[in-house]
């Protein structure tokens, strides 16, 4: 077992895991069962097409290779061919946090005074919807509406009256789910990659996240972890933006494996985790912050079945980042400021059951730069004659 053992879960050899490796002749797929490693390259040529199969935990020892790992394997993100989603403004803190930047316009400077302004209109409009017929709830007591019930539309209309509404509350409390495309199939990168932040933003922050690993049916078969990097200021000067925001060179970081559901790890594992985020920067900065993922506003399954119906289809399956529980705030500088990234900032998000995913953070150009994509992994495949069925 080649793999750095503080990446690994806690119950590393109960689990069922799907990753991919990079070796001199190109990325492997890779299974881990029991503890053992197993090739799936030669019989499907990438993850996408092992993890379409019916069943694709059994699938590792009928048509797996036994492997022994060097030493000195480099895990890279665990999915390939698989499009990658993400899932905004899930959480009641992230879409607070998300109608500040609004606010703010991308201005940094203002958030707290913002964030207290932000929080007093919605306590008042939570109050206002309750003696209108619905419960109260306002501030984080928004956590207990169910996105587009009677009850938020009656917080809409309160909040409408006064002049507040927001597209991320539309999207936070309204009937659909903001999902967007985080980058290409191919681009996000893995554990101990460089993650990137565009130079040009003053106020960027990791997204720690639960990620769903969804087939071609539409069925979550496991999960990973995610950081989605985002530019906060970028984002806060128009939602137009958020493709430039959120797509960086190595701005999308997933791993360090893929949990296969199985009788060890399922949803409801998923739902109960709770998730942690350290940031170590250069300058001594140190922040540790953990969400739960049950707070989630939509249940995972909801979120699923807006990505995935006879409107839209993966054939190559997909990913789907749920949301951050959480947007760091700690101050970095002057009173007020919050935080944002520093080139240098080790981050490391983890959870007990899914490991840990750890990056450092660099200018995007200065990240290496995104070379190996689709067409190349084929040319890769076939220059090694893989699959052989």
């Amino acid at each position: 077992m080649a793999l750095d053992p503080s990446l690994l879960p806690t119950d590393w050899p109960a689990g069922s895991y799907a990753g991919r490796v990079q070796t001199p002749a190109g990325p492997i797929a890779v299974a881990w069962l029991g503890g053992a490693c197993f090739d799936m390259t030669p019989a499907f040529g990438t993850v996408s097409a092992w993890l379409n199969q019916a069943d694709p935990i059994a699938a590792i020892t009928a048509r797996g290779v036994p492997l022994v790992l060097p030493a000195d394997a480099v895990l890279l993100a665990p999915v390939d061919l698989q499009a990658i989603k993400a899932a905004g403004v899930t959480y009641v803190r992230s879409m607070l946090e998300r109608v500040i930047e609004e606010r703010c316009r991308g201005d940094a400077s203002q958030a707290e005074a913002v964030r207290a302004e932000v929080r007093a209109v919605l306590t008042n409009g939570g109050a206002a919807a309750g003696a209108n017929g619905g419960a109260a709830a306002g501030g984080d007591d928004l956590s207990a509406v169910k996105p587009g019930s009677p009850q938020a539309m009656r917080i809409k209309a309160a909040l409408v009256e006064k002049g507040w509404w927001s597209q991320y509350l539309e999207v936070g409390i309204g009937a659909d789910a903001e999902i967007f495309t985080k980058c290409q199939p191919m681009a996000a990168v893995g554990p101990g990659a460089a993650v990137g932040v565009h130079p040009a933003s003053q106020w960027s922050n990791p997204e720690p996240e639960a990620v769903m690993v969804v087939n071609a049916a539409g069925r979550i078969i496991g999960a990973t972890l995610g950081n989605d990097v985002n530019l906060r200021d970028i984002e806060g000067r128009s939602a137009l933006l958020l493709g430039r925001a959120k797509d960086n060179n190595a701005s999308c970081a997933l791993g360090p494996l893929v949990r296969l559901f199985d009788a060890t790890y399922g949803l409801d594992d998923v739902r109960r985790s709770i998730t942690t985020m350290a940031i170590t920067g250069t300058d001594g900065f140190v922040l540790e912050e953990t969400g739960a993922v049950g707070a989630i506003s939509r249940d995972p399954e909801e979120l699923v079945a807006q990505l995935v119906s006879p409107h839209h289809q993966y054939p190559d399956g997909v990913v789907l980042f749920l949301g951050t529980p959480f947007s760091p705030a700690k101050d970095r500088g002057a009173p007020g400021l919050g935080f944002t990234h520093k080139p240098g900032d080790v981050v490391r998000i983890s959870t007990p059951k899914l490991g840990a995913l750890q990056n450092t953070v660099l200018p995007t150009d200065q990240c290496p730069p995104w070379r190996f994509g689709t067409g190349a992994l084929f040319a890769s495949l076939a220059a090694r004659g893989l699959p052989r069925g």
